[in-house]
């Protein structure tokens, strides 16, 4: 992992701002933009004794590598990977513990959107598997707008004990495919839950599908045969969240 990152967009570097200042090294802005919360950023910055540069259009695009920036990028400091010592504290300072498990999900995008629904939701951590998965770029923080700074995400070596250790810890893992007749609106979510979502494509895994508790599927009405990832886990995850607040 390199020492420094680039973060772009106007909610994923304010976030940065908000919860982990310490991170940030240096501001790149847009040169001439008026804009009442790009200038608040630009201000919190400076408070913090952050260096701003202000570029012409161009050059900012090519710092970000062609993503949609919104008129700001920051030179940050990586975040530093949580691993399965943190998991151990983060559920024992909770009550009903509510977990997002995402099975060899690799692209960036859908990481990011997962975040972004798993904070919206109130879910007190995300898990993935420290291969075949994606790690916090700044495309991820990007689509998270933020979430990348609230919601913990915990790289775990092996996924299958990981799963174990929670069933034994009494948290029901609900796993999601497309094959069972169980479906998310039929299934009670009032105790501790990890909701398992599986890859781009393929779904679960084996071993992962047999570890799970039970099998939900979210009923489809129309003639597409699945849903993206992240679009999946939202629906899953508020279904849950829906559940917890009745």
């Amino acid at each position: 992992m390199s020492q420094q990152d680039l973060v772009f967009g106007l909610h994923a570097v304010e976030s940065i701002l908000k919860h982990a200042p310490e991170r940030l090294i240096e501001l790149y802005a847009l040169k001439n933009r008026d804009d009442e919360k790009l200038g608040t950023i630009i201000n919190q910055g400076r408070r913090f004794g952050v260096s701003v540069q202000f570029m012409q259009r161009k050059a900012l695009d090519d710092k970000a590598r062609g993503e949609q920036h919104q008129g700001v990028v920051a030179k940050v400091k990586p975040l530093k990977p949580l691993t399965e010592s943190d998991l151990e504290e983060i559920l024992g300072q909770v009550d009903v513990p509510f977990l997002l498990v995402l099975d060899s999900v690799t692209d960036p995008h859908n990481l990011g959107a997962c975040l972004r629904s798993a904070d919206a939701a109130g879910v007190h951590a995300v898990i993935v598997p420290k291969d075949k998965s994606a790690r916090i770029t700044p495309v991820v923080e990007k689509v998270a707008c933020g979430a990348a700074q609230t919601v913990p995400l915990i790289q775990v070596t092996n996924l299958a004990r990981t799963l174990r250790w929670l069933k034994e810890q009494n948290i029901w893992v609900t796993g999601t495919a497309g094959e069972t007749d169980q479906t998310v609106y039929t299934t009670k979510f009032n105790g501790p839950t990890a909701i398992v979502m599986g890859a781009e494509g393929t779904g679960l895994r084996r071993l992962t599908r047999e570890i799970c508790d039970d099998l939900v599927k979210i009923p489809m009405q129309g003639s597409v045969s699945s849903l993206n990832v992240s679009v999946a886990a939202g629906i899953v995850l508020f279904e849950v969240l829906r559940q917890r607040l009745s």
